[in-house]
């Protein structure tokens, strides 16, 4: 619980920038004017941003007709992992990644880009979608969608605030400097809350992304390969939408790979060592599992594979 109420405080804390923003730009007024936009914002987000976000990678929806491997692994994994079949996207782009988005269970999408299909492994692959299908599990879409609408309309309320309030001098209590300050610091904060977000959520996404494929090593295989087709293949689409890179397994940004201050995703490095350590037996992750022995890479105790 304790987790669910860290993203609620961050979300209102996102929520609570946009009214300084608001108040920054345009006084009381602008604050109510931020409260509206706030608010829309949310219910948009909760009811369409998962579509939006898809639109916007030019997502294309595939069936057991059109795409009868990956569609069929999608549709074994999500048994394995007591959840109502998601739909499944495939985006036509050479970089290896992949999303999930949906604003609960009953209401979910997965998405992988056809370098994530071509690229890796199946047994890769799966692992890749054991994550995603972990994010549904774990409710994490709904936040993380919304999340990345909030911080694109944080950014468009800073811009707009220069371009048509920074010289009203009577409503702007901060000037035309203010204003100038106020459209590099507000999606800098909304960065910052995406990433606090963000990385808690992979550590464990990778952690029950194991359990449902009953391979750690799959994914972590599946982590080192994107990490390093992520840093060489660039994401124009992402590169358009920064707001949603948290939503990806890696970050999809051109040469933002590395664990930094402003990175959205932990340390790949890391996540690859807790996955390896699941292996061993010697996990740093929590200890909760659904039922005995950690899945092993080879030999004793495992659950089978998703073609098992």
């Amino acid at each position: 619980m304790s987790g669910y109420f860290r993203t609620a405080m961050l979300l209102a804390g996102l929520t609570g920038l946009f009214l300084a923003v608001g108040f920054m730009l345009g006084g009381q007024g602008g604050m109510i004017i931020a409260l509206g936009l706030a608010l829309a914002t949310n219910l948009f987000a909760y009811w369409n941003a998962d579509r939006m976000v898809l639109g916007m990678y030019g997502a294309r929806e595939v069936d057991a007709a059109s795409a009868p491997q990956f569609f069929g692994m999608v549709q074994r994994l999500a048994q394995r992992a007591g959840l109502p079949m998601p739909r499944v996207f495939v985006i036509d782009n050479d970089q290896p990644n992949a999303f999930a988005t949906g604003r609960n269970p009953e209401n979910a999408a997965v998405a992988a880009t056809t370098g994530l299909l071509e690229r890796l492994s199946p047994e890769e692959v799966a692992g890749v979608m054991a994550h995603e299908l972990a994010h549904i599990k774990n409710r994490d879409t709904l936040i993380m969608t919304i999340t990345a609408t909030l911080a694109g309309a944080l950014s468009m309320l800073a811009n707009f605030g220069l371009f048509f309030g920074g010289h009203d001098n009577r409503n702007n209590p901060l000037g035309i400097v203010g204003s100038i300050l106020v459209a590099i610091l507000a999606p800098l904060g909304a960065m910052l809350v995406q990433m606090a977000i963000s990385r808690s959520r992979e550590y464990e996404a990778d952690r029950i992304g194991a359990e449902i494929c009953g391979r750690p090593d799959w994914l972590a295989d599946a982590l080192e390969g994107i990490h390093d087709g992520a840093r060489l293949v660039p994401n124009v689409a992402a590169e358009n939408n920064p707001a949603t890179a948290h939503m990806f397994i890696i970050n999809p940004l051109h040469g933002r790979g590395v664990d930094s201050l402003f990175s959205t995703h932990p340390s790949t490095a890391e996540r690859v060592g807790r996955l390896r350590a699941m292996v061993t037996g010697s996990s740093p992750f929590s200890p909760r599992r659904s039922g005995g022995s950690v899945p092993s890479a080879g030999g004793g105790s495992r659950r089978p594979g998703p073609w098992g």
